[in-house]
C-alpha cells in the first residue's frame, strides 16, 4: 500500500550548525534559568537538536509577572496613544517578513511541518500584526446623550491588564499573532509561554520587538513547561487574564487555575470539525478540501476536519475519489518545498494516533487507506501515512474525539435534519463545512450547525479581520478580527451631571 503513496525521500538539506540558544525575556533583560536548567528540543524529522532553552520554574514566571505589572501599571505602554502603540506593531510587522527564513527554518525543524507552510504561516503573520496595529488607533466606547438634559453618560474602552499567553506546538508563531499583538493594541502587558516543543520563534520574536522600539516589560517571555510555569501564570492574583490554546483538557485545568482570582480566560481549544457533502456538490473541489482538510499540518490541527458526512448515495464514489487525492499527497521531508505533509510531533502522539485506528478497527471499521506509521528514507519513521477509516459508527471513540493525526473517518447520512443531527452530535463546536450547490441547503446548514465557524463551499478560509472561536467545550471567547481586540478590554462606565441638578437625599428643613 506505501508504493501507492507519494513519500518525499530526505533532500540531505544542510542544518543548523548548532542549535538555537533560547532564553528567558524578563524586564528587558535575556537570562538563563537560575538553577541553570536547559530542556533540549529534538527534530521530529531530522533527529537532531533543533533548540536547547532555559528551562523556567515558578521565580521565572513570577519575576515575569512582576515586570508586566510594573510595565502596565505605571503607563508606559498603556499610557500611549493608539497611533504610538499602532507605529511599534507595525514596525514589528516589517521586522518579521525581514526574517521569514530564520524563522521558518527553526519551526520547520522544531515542529516538522513542511518549510513551505513555515513560511506562508511565518510571513501570513505579519498581517495580523499589521491589522491589530490599525484596530490600536480605533478603540471607542459609546455615548447615552438621551438619558437627560443634565446627564451625559458614555462607555470607557481600557485595557484590561497583565494577560498570560500559553501557545501551543502546532502553530507556534501564528497563533502567538493571534493573540499578542491585539492585546498589545488594547494597551495591555504580557507574559508569554510557548510550548517546550517549539520555544524558538517566540524567543526571536523578543528579539524583534526589542528592535522596534517596545519598552522594557511590556513582553516577557518564560520557556519551560505547564507544570510549573502555565500554572503560575493562570494562578497568580497580579494577572489580569489569561489566554490558552491547545487541548481541551488543559483549557479546564487552566480554567480551573484562574478561578481562584476570577480573571477572565479565553480558550481557543480542540475540534471534531466535519464537511457535509451533498449529491449537488461540486465534487472535485469537495474532494480536495477535505484532503487538505485532513492532512494539512498531519492532523495536528484543531480546524482538521476530521470527519466528512457524506450522502449515501455518493458516498462510496466520493469516498474513491479521496483515497485517490490522498496517495498524491506529498508526505515526508519538511525541508524540501514540495513536501506537503511532514512529521507527527513525538512519538508518543503518533502512537496515540495509531490506538484510535486500531481500537476502530477492532471495533468493526475498515481502513481503506493507510493506517500505520510512515517510513521515510533517510530520515526515519516519525511520519504517519495518510488514513481513511469507513464503516464508522458515531459512537466509536474515532468518531468522537480529536485524534489530532491524519486520520479521516467517514459517516452517512441521508436527510439535513440527519446530517445535522451527527454534526452536532458532539462536544466540540470548532468549525463545520458544507458542500452544495443549493444556497437554501447552505444557509440551513448554516444556521443549524453548532460552531463557531462554518464554511459553505471552502474550507479553513480565514482572514485577519473574520474573528475565530469555538461553541461548548472548544473554548470561551474569540480571537482576531475586531472581537479579537475587545477580548482584551474592560467596559467602564462613565455618568456625567450638567450643572447643579441632582436632587438633595438628606432633608434638612
Amino acid at each position: 500500500m506505501m508504493t501507492d503513496m507519494t513519500v518525499i525521500p530526505s533532500i540531505g538539506a544542510a542544518l543548523p550548525a548548532a542549535p538555537f540558544h533560547a532564553r528567558h525575556l524578563i524586564g528587558g533583560v535575556w537570562m538563563d534559568s537560575a538553577d541553570g536548567a536547559v530542556s533540549e528540543r529534538i527534530s521530529p524529522s531530522h533527529g537532531v537538536v533543533v533548540s536547547r532553552a532555559a528551562k523556567g520554574g515558578a521565580p521565572e514566571a513570577e519575576a515575569a509577572i512582576a515586570a508586566a505589572r510594573a510595565a502596565f501599571d505605571d503607563g508606559r505602554w498603556s499610557g500611549l496613544p493608539g497611533k504610538a502603540r499602532a507605529a511599534v506593531l507595525l514596525r514589528v510587522a516589517d521586522l518579521i517578513e525581514a526574517n521569514v527564513e530564520r524563522m521558518a527554518l527553526l519551526e520547520t525543524l522544531e515542529s516538522g511541518k513542511p518549510i513551505s507552510q513555515s513560511r506562508g504561516e511565518v510571513g501570513g503573520a505579519a498581517d495580523l500584526w499589521r491589522y491589530a496595529a490599525s484596530l490600536a488607533r480605533g478603540v471607542t466606547g459609546e455615548s447615552h446623550n438621551a438619558l437627560g438634559g443634565d446627564i451625559l453618560a458614555v462607555t470607557l474602552k481600557e485595557p484590561i491588564g497583565v494577560v498570560s499567553i500559553i501557545t501551543p506546538w502546532n502553530f507556534p508563531f501564528w497563533i502567538l499573532s493571534q493573540k499578542l499583538p491585539f492585546a498589545l493594541a488594547a494597551g495591555c502587558c504580557c507574559v508569554v509561554k510557548p510550548s517546550e516543543l517549539t520555544p524558538s520563534t517566540t524567543v526571536i520574536l523578543g528579539e524583534l520587538l526589542a528592535k522596534a522600539g517596545m519598552p522594557d516589560g511590556v513582553v516577557n517571555i518564560v520557556l519551560g513547561y505547564g507544570q510549573p510555569v502555565g500554572a503560575v501564570l493562570a494562578a497568580d492574583p497580579r494577572v489580569d487574564m489569561v489566554t490558552f490554546t491547545g487541548s481541551t483538557g488543559v483549557g479546564r485545568a487552566i480554567a480551573a487555575a484562574a478561578s481562584g482570582t476570577l480573571k477572565k480566560v479565553a480558550l481557543e481549544l480542540g475540534g471534531k470539525n466535519p464537511q457535509v457533502i451533498f449529491p449537488d456538490a461540486d465534487l472535485e473541489s469537495a474532494a480536495d478540501a477535505v484532503v487538505f482538510g485532513v492532512y494539512f499540518n498531519v492532523g495536528q490541527c484543531c480546524n482538521s476536519s476530521s470527519r466528512i458526512i457524506v450522502h449515501a448515495d455518493i458516498a462510496e464514489a466520493f469516498t474513491a475519489k479521496v483515497v485517490a487525492l490522498s496517495r498524491k499527497v506529498g508526505f515526508g521531508d519538511p525541508l524540501d518545498p514540495e513536501t506537503q505533509v511532514g512529521a507527527i510531533v513525538t512519538p508518543e502522539h503518533g502512537a496515540k494516533i495509531d490506538g484510535y485506528v486500531t481500537a476502530a478497527k477492532a471495533a468493526g471499521a475498515k481502513v481503506v487507506l493507510g493506517g500505520a506509521a510512515l517510513s521515510v528514507p533517510g530520515l526515519g519513521a516519525q511520519f504517519y501515512q495518510p488514513t481513511v477509516v469507513t464503516g464508522v459508527t458515531p459512537d466509536m471513540a474515532i468518531a468522537r474525539d480529536e485524534v489530532f493525526g491524519p486520520v479521516l473517518t467517514v459517516l452517512t447520512f441521508r436527510t439535513l435534519e440527519e446530517a445535522l443531527g451527527l454534526v452536532n452530535d458532539a462536544d466540540y463546536g470548532l468549525s463545520a463545512g458544507v458542500w452544495s450547490e443549493n444556497v437554501h441547503t447552505c444557509l440551513a446548514f448554516a444556521r443549524g450547525a453548532q460552531a463557531g465557524t462554518v464554511w459553505t463551499n471552502t474550507w479553513m478560509d480565514g482572514f485577519p479581520e473574520v474573528t475565530f472561536g469555538g461553541v461548548k467545550q472548544s473554548g470561551l471567547g474569540r480571537e482576531i478580527g475586531r472581537q479579537g481586540l475587545e477580548e482584551f478590554l474592560e467596559t467602564k462606565s462613565l455618568v456625567m451631571r450638567i450643572g447643579r441638578t441632582r436632587a438633595m437625599w438628606v432633608k434638612t428643613a
